[in-house]
């Protein structure tokens, strides 16, 4: 990762997808005290045939950037009073809005409740605006979305979009007991609504994740370690624990391969489908840009749900809220590649936090997380090493025996 965090204020950062995804590797091929795992045996089971990735730079359509809206104390949802007008804040989502958004949008429509109207106007139209809009519509309210920008011009488009719900979420020590809570509510309810529309055609779907390790490590005896911190801020149940793949069980120029299920969302098909939702639920968008708080005071809307994730920090003077610059690089669609990966090539350095995620408009290759950068301009230097990193690991991968399945 690129960054510049200082140590006081690390952020749980695109490491985390691992965890999240279902590859829960901490402590795994990491240097440390533990011993050393007894040598591989022969492989048990047949081997995953995979298609690689035809990593090529001719096959490189476009790089984007996006700035997440990292909020060191985590993200925001809670009421107040602005004169006569109540607002609903839900912001500050990090790189986790479209995992995040449908949880504390309920969070938020729960919050909307205990107003006297149902007329509400939700700020914003990326991913949590539109799920909060849509949660809001399930109780009864009548909706306008205010927005600067819709789809497919909204930083939510330019997002690597996996399941990754402490993605550059919260600081390390910023965590409390309330906090912790409500995150596990809204990630509850996130997962759920998610796993409803995979294989429904609306840009949510499983896949198979792969991570990369050389080695495995035990936890020492007698001492009760594990793998899994003390406090983990993921619900166990969320977490799919990974199939280890030993030598000649996996294609991959690694020892070992560890895989577990994700749910992948595809952004451009994914928020045209929750647009297309709000308004065929009888809802409106109006293109509009608020300066000042005075701004709102013209709305009709006495109820207002704030969605402008780094937006708040001028409208509504939360300092506290910083960029994290992520940058993706967008190979050709490739239809027979349809698994995840999370790393690159074992002992390079261009494999180091890079990932890679299949769609139908493009092959997803990431990423780039850098603190305090407001500038969109792509990093060359990051686009370089992300995209070598990528055909290093791809050009070392074992290929499918001829006539064998795609994936196993």
């Amino acid at each position: 990762m690129i960054g510049r965090t200082s140590m006081s204020d690390r952020h749980l950062d695109r490491r985390t997808v691992i965890k999240a995804g279902g590859l829960a590797l901490v402590g795994l091929g990491l240097p440390g005290c533990s011993a050393r795992t007894p040598p591989p045996a022969a492989p048990s089971r047949p081997m995953v045939e995979l298609v690689p990735v035809n990593a090529s730079w001719g096959r490189v359509l476009r790089t984007t950037v996006g700035l997440r809206p990292h909020r060191p104390g985590g993200f925001v949802v809670r009421a107040e009073k602005l004169d006569a007008r109540t607002v609903v804040h839900d912001y500050g989502h990090g790189g986790a809005g479209h995992s995040l958004g449908w949880g504390t949008g309920a969070l938020a429509a729960d919050l909307a409740v205990a107003h006297d109207g149902r007329h509400a106007a939700v700020l914003g139209c990326g991913t949590v605006g539109l799920t909060a809009a849509r949660q809001l519509q399930r109780r009864g309210f009548d909706v306008t979305i205010y927005t600067e920008a819709m789809p497919p011009h909204t930083t939510s488009n330019k997002a690597w979009a996996g399941y990754t719900p402490s993605s550059g979420l919260i600081a390390v020590g910023r965590r409390n007991p309330a906090w912790d809570a409500q995150f596990r509510e809204a990630a509850e309810i996130g997962y759920r609504e998610l796993q409803r529309m995979a294989g429904t055609n609306r840009g949510v779907s499983w896949v198979d994740s792969y991570g990369m390790l050389n080695d495995l490590r035990e936890p020492r005896e007698g001492r009760g370690e594990s793998t899994r911190p003390r406090d983990p801020l993921m619900p166990a149940h969320l977490l799919t624990p990974p199939e280890m793949l030993g030598p000649g069980e996996h294609p991959f120029p690694s020892t070992y391969a560890a895989r577990a299920p994700m749910l992948r969302i595809e952004p451009s098909r994914y928020l045209d489908g929750l647009t297309r939702d709000v308004i065929a639920f009888g809802g409106r968008i109006t293109l509009r840009k608020f300066e000042t708080l005075r701004d709102l005071m013209t709305l009709d809307e006495s109820l207002i749900v704030n969605c402008t994730a780094l937006g708040s920090r001028e409208l509504f003077g939360d300092t506290e809220l910083v960029p994290l610059k992520g940058q993706l690089t967008h190979l050709a669609p490739q239809a027979d590649v349809n698994y995840s990966t999370m790393g690159g090539l074992p002992g390079s350095q261009n494999g180091l936090g890079i990932h890679m995620m299949p769609r139908s408009d493009g092959i997803a290759l990431g990423g780039t997380s850098e603190r305090g950068i407001w500038d969109t301009t792509p990093d060359e230097d990051a686009r370089q090493r992300i995209v070598t990193g990528h055909i290093e690991l791809f050009n070392a991968m074992a290929r499918p025996r001829t006539g064998s399945a795609a994936a196993v």
